[in-house]
């Protein structure tokens, strides 16, 4: 038998989020979590200049390539699949990038409101 699907915040099955660049703590493209995610990557961000440099201030340099980890540097439209605890400082710090809410997985709504994550929604009015 197989597992159900992941779902997102809205209730339905969780959508890519990037995969240029390969996002998620499974590196798949989707904001998937499991038990070991303690970080609980699972706010599909689509990044701006703005939070890069607010993120590099508050000790993770999203924005400079590390080779060693295989990890190509962020820039402003990428897709990134975020701690919910650093989305929800970034919004009550006033920086927070857009979401993309088909693409965040339900158990963000562990640690940030679903009302929080409509604010930054890509297809808000």
């Amino acid at each position: 038998m197989r597992p159900d699907p992941s779902r997102n915040v809205l209730g339905e099955p969780l959508q890519t989020c990037s995969t240029d660049p390969m996002t998620g703590y499974f590196r798949n493209g989707t904001c998937d979590t499991c038990q070991q995610d303690t970080g609980s990557h699972t706010v599909c961000a689509v990044l701006t200049a703005e939070f890069l440099a607010y993120s590099k201030y508050v000790g993770n340099d999203l924005s400079t390539p590390r080779p060693e980890f295989n990890f190509p540097g962020l820039n402003p439209g990428d897709g990134w699949c975020l701690c919910a605890s650093r989305f929800l400082q970034a919004h009550d710090e006033g920086c927070a990038p857009q979401v993309n809410l088909a693409a965040t997985h339900e158990r963000a709504l562990d640690i940030v409101p679903l009302a929080v994550l409509e604010q930054h929604a890509l297809d808000r009015d």
